[in-house]
């Protein structure tokens, strides 16, 4: 049981890096005049990408300016998610494995 809680977390966790990561990546084509916004498929994955990675990268945007127009705020989060695993597999893991076995 606890190894499928920690395997749930990571999965959890490395998931939403790789959105962050999409995200990114999309934007920039988006901003770059690669992909255009107009096609339907290109605005769906836009909208999801936007309602998944929204709830943990708009904390970070009231927080940190734009840096003469480059937005740092993924690199943060992606750095911050990163710790979170490491607390999480060389703390939490242990007792949970202590707990349930």
């Amino acid at each position: 049981m606890a190894a499928a809680i920690i395997w749930l977390v990571n999965s959890i966790i490395g998931l939403m890096i790789l959105f962050i990561i999409i995200s990114a990546i999309v934007s920039w084509l988006v901003a770059f005049d690669v992909i255009n916004t107009r096609n339907r498929f290109v605005y769906s994955i836009l909208t999801f990408l936007d309602a998944v990675t929204r709830p943990l990268m708009e904390p970070f945007r009231r927080i940190i300016p734009p840096l003469g127009g480059i937005d740092i705020t993924p690199i943060i989060v992606l750095l911050l998610l990163q710790f979170v695993r490491m607390v999480f597999n060389n703390t939490a893991a242990p007792a949970l494995f202590q707990l349930l076995g």
